[in-house]
């Protein structure tokens, strides 16, 4: 059977091993783990869009056990979600509130939360080992957004193809092996505070995105 997910004691990357047995000793009651991808209530078949964040941050999703869920990326990327049928019902930052996804699953580059945010070129590539499968385990996929250089490049590879061949600009997008490669800078709060991002450009992704799938 493929693993799309890796094992909760997974210590394949020993950094990130020791980094996450830090925290389950300061929070036991955190999520502390790597996090598994994020699927809609009506199951893989009815994934048409894979939305692939870099990593699970510390007191977001690496706490609540759910990508995005926590912390101000989330705020945006499900309001986003939402605004464009990718989503409904209430985000509330915990992962027991009635967000549900629609059509789109989300997941992460590397699955364990790395120190300063900052997973190295060998975490990410032993991380690949998950992100190729569950690609794969979506039948009906016709798009990938990619949130970040990371995260873009990490799914070029995932998908066979040479990073240099397909560059990483917000508002790209690629066609490889039949799915659309969207790219879009990070939702993160400092890309939002520096103007690196907008509301405006993040929406501008996915309103492509929704175009490229109704059409």
């Amino acid at each position: 059977m493929t693993a799309f997910e890796p094992p909760r004691d997974c210590e394949q990357c020993p950094r990130l091993h020791g980094f996450i047995s830090t925290w389950r000793a300061k929070e036991p009651a955190w999520f502390n783990a790597p996090v598994p991808t994020l699927l809609p209530e009506a199951g893989a078949e009815s994934v048409r869009l894979l939305i692939v964040g870099l990593a699970p941050g510390l007191r977001g999703a690496n706490r609540t056990g759910r990508p995005f869920t926590g912390d101000y990326a989330g705020d945006l990327l499900y309001a986003t979600l939402g605004a464009y049928g990718f989503a409904d019902g209430t985000y509330q930052a915990r992962p027991d509130d009635d967000l549900r996804l629609v059509g789109a699953a989300i997941t992460n580059a590397v699955r364990c939360v790395p120190p300063e945010n900052k997973p190295t070129g060998g975490e990410i590539a032993t991380c690949r080992q998950f992100l190729t499968p569950t690609i794969e385990r979506f039948c009906n996929l016709a798009a990938i957004l990619a949130l970040g250089t990371i995260a873009h490049q990490s799914v070029v590879r995932a998908l066979g193809e040479r990073v240099a061949a397909f560059k990483f600009g917000h508002g790209s997008r690629h066609d490889i092996g039949g799915i659309a490669l969207f790219g879009s800078y990070h939702c993160s709060r400092y890309n939002t505070n520096t103007g690196r991002l907008t509301e405006e450009m993040f929406a501008d992704v996915f309103s492509e995105i929704r175009r490229f799938l109704d059409n």
